[in-house]
């Protein structure tokens, strides 16, 4: 973990002064430059003092930058296709356990010829359109607005038997830290 420069990259974002740190904590300049540096490591007590300085939260102080809000610009999003090939999956955004997709479906597109299971639970959003969902033995047609949810363990089909394209907001949420998968 980079504590210190976590720390004086939000102490000059903010125009703050090592000497404004150590007036309001007590702390000695040295102490904190070693501080910024990584030379010592202070103790929760001394961090909760900084953040408060600072004035950040002390779990945003110990974020590590791949737990930091990461941003995907429209224009950046990653653009696949599965199922029935006739899906155009645009991957929005990614945590170690979670995912989100917007998936728009052709007219007769699905999620695949038969239903499939995978790791995870799922929330899905009808933001256009509208789709017939399939787990097990439960089929419901849902419209634009319309929500729907499962544990995708259990096999699962999504299919557009409509004439419009239908779009759906996909949350998929797995125990396991996928880092580098994508839906």
């Amino acid at each position: 973990m980079d504590l210190g420069s976590n720390i004086r990259t939000i102490r000059k974002r903010k125009g703050i002064t090592i000497a404004t740190i150590c007036a309001a904590t007590g702390l000695s300049q040295g102490f904190m430059s070693q501080v910024e540096n990584n030379k010592t490591s202070p103790s929760i007590s001394t961090l909760e003092q900084i953040a408060r300085a600072l004035d950040v939260s002390l779990a945003y102080l110990l974020l590590q930058k791949e737990e930091r809000m990461q941003i995907v610009r429209k224009h950046e999003r990653r653009q696949t296709s599965g199922g029935t090939e006739q899906l155009s999956i645009s991957h929005i955004g990614h945590t170690p356990h979670m995912r989100m997709t917007l998936v728009e479906l052709a007219p007769g597109a699905s999620s695949g010829d038969t239903p499939h299971a995978h790791e995870g639970e799922e929330v899905h959003l009808v933001v256009r359109g509208s789709v017939t969902a399939q787990q097990g033995e439960d089929i419901y047609r849902l419209h634009e607005g319309d929500t729907f949810s499962w544990n995708a363990c259990v096999p699962h089909r999504v299919c557009n038997d409509g004439d419009e394209p239908a779009v759906i907001l996909i949350a998929v949420y797995t125990d396991s830290r996928r880092e580098s998968e994508l839906i």
